[in-house]
């Protein structure tokens, strides 16, 4: 074959394969049907709706398990004691995330199954419905709150939303009992918070104390106070510590 002709193969192959393409994403898209059934809850539009607010619960679910869980208590705990070390990037923010998640994971992990084996291991198998998995799941998780808000926070919640008292805590209102939750977790953060900052507080007034009696007021007392630091809390086993006090906080182990 010439040269002539080759050249005029190869051109009329480039045009050739975009018509071809066109041609098949054109019958291609005759033959897609995006069907999204009609199922009982207003057809098309109602199914539209549902994986709508499937997609916006999926997307707060994190936030969602974070505001519920032991993991606010957990990660305040350690970043108060990173403070309190004098440490400002050791640990790094993702190591205390993930031993914080970790920790969480361990801690809610009977508020897990529980909630798996009541609530959406059923709705998987098609033997309740959406309504009654979504109240058959968030039980675990307001029977745990429950355990650990203080009645006091509780009942400020209830007086603001203007909510009489109930007959029993499982009928408390999660817009009443989630942030009561928070903020009982918050105080409880605090409050380990500062007994692991008073150890670590008078080292740092000791160290303090020797430079200024030496004359060496130019050195920071910080510099010179974060070894010892670093060596008490590794002679005293303190991650031991530290982690098993914050799993027994709850009531686990």
């Amino acid at each position: 074959m010439t040269r002539p002709n080759l050249r005029l193969l190869a051109r009329t192959t480039w045009i050739a394969l975009p018509l071809l393409l066109l041609g098949t994403g054109a019958a291609f898209a005759q033959s897609l049907n995006l069907d999204l059934g009609d199922g009982p809850s207003g057809g098309t539009t109602g199914r539209i709706i549902q994986l709508l607010a499937l997609m916006t619960v999926l997307s707060l679910a994190p936030g969602i398990l974070i505001t519920v869980t032991s993991f606010t208590r957990v990660v305040i705990v350690l970043s108060l004691l990173r403070s309190a070390l004098g440490a400002q990037q050791t640990p790094p923010n993702m190591v205390l995330t993930s031993l914080a998640l970790f920790l969480t994971a361990f801690i809610m992990a009977p508020t897990f199954e529980k909630a798996y084996d009541d609530g959406i291991a059923p709705l998987i198998a098609e033997q309740i419905t959406e309504e009654q998995a979504f109240t058959l799941t968030v039980a675990p998780f307001r029977t745990f709150m429950l355990s650990q808000v203080r009645e006091k926070d509780l009942a400020l919640f209830m007086d603001i939303a203007q909510i009489d008292a109930v007959a029993t805590p499982e009928e408390t209102p999660l817009k009443v009992l989630v942030p009561a939750f928070m903020i009982s977790e918050l105080r409880r953060a605090f409050e380990i918070g500062f007994l692991l900052f008073v150890p670590f507080l008078v080292i740092d007034m000791v160290v303090a104390s020797v430079l200024m009696s030496m004359g060496m007021m130019m050195l920071p007392p910080v510099m010179i106070a974060l070894p010892f630091k670093l060596i008490f809390f590794v002679m005293v086993d303190g991650w031991y510590l530290v982690a098993g006090s914050l799993v027994r906080s709850f009531g686990t182990g």
